[in-house]
């Protein structure tokens, strides 16, 4: 059966011969030249690998990965990058990537690497993913998967936007998470409207999980910058 790769590549002449080298293995490839399509078509379509690049407009892929990796944790990523540096691939590594090709690079190299993701994505079935699928804290307690919550006032379902922001707060927890990012991973925005969405249910969270939401323990504001999750 023929795979399905979503294709990410801004540069109209390696995408189209990318494309065409991926499909000539058999391969069924969808091309899109942008991040905010990538997140689009990733959320509305299956497909079996993705293949970035890192320099793309809208969105850069490191956040494409970061939003792909929030809603999949099991699909192969492989960075395509001019940006070469050890420092560049950790980054793109650290953000959830299977494997990080540097540009320029050789063909007969990418359609190997594709195999093998594919074939390593094939033989997954047993293996044991590093995002979390749930999360205790305090009396709290949080499904990511079937969005269910527990807390000292009894069980309720998450909407699907709450529980991705509130994984992407937890993954990083101590950590500050800036407005922009999580507009950008959980949102897809590429512009940042003046908006109080995220303090909405910022403030939602505190009554879920607060014992004292004016006193919040858990999910603190950074005046400026964006919101930790402490614990």
């Amino acid at each position: 059966m023929s795979k399905r790769i979503l294709l990410v590549e801004d540069e109209p002449s390696l995408l189209d011969l990318v494309k065409l080298n991926l499909e000539l293995d058999g391969n069924k490839v969808v091309g899109v030249k942008d991040g905010i399509e990538a997140i689009k078509r990733f959320k509305d379509e299956q497909f079996d690998l993705v293949v970035l690049d890192i320099m793309i407009p809208g969105i850069d892929g490191l956040n494409v990965c970061e939003n792909i990796r929030l809603k999949n944790t099991e699909v192969p990523i492989l960075f395509l990058s001019a940006k070469n540096s050890a420092e560049d691939r950790i980054a793109g590594l650290k953000k959830g990537a299977d494997d990080y090709l540097t540009k320029p690079f050789n063909l007969e190299e990418l359609q190997l690497r594709v195999q093998n993701l594919l074939a390593r994505k094939g033989n997954a079935a047993a293996t044991v993913s590093h995002s979390i699928k749930d999360f205790t804290f305090g009396t709290n307690y949080v499904n990511f998967e079937t969005y269910e919550a527990r807390t000292q006032n009894g069980k309720f379902t998450l909407t699907k936007k709450e529980a991705l922001l509130l994984k992407l707060l937890i993954e990083h927890k101590n950590e500050v998470v800036s407005r922009e990012k999580i507009l950008q991973t959980v949102w897809g925005y590429a512009v940042y409207p003046s908006t109080r969405t995220i303090d909405n249910f910022i403030l939602s969270f505190r009554k879920y999980f607060e014992s004292d939401p004016k006193n919040p323990q858990y999910i603190n504001a950074i005046r400026g910058v964006g919101y930790r999750f402490e614990i």
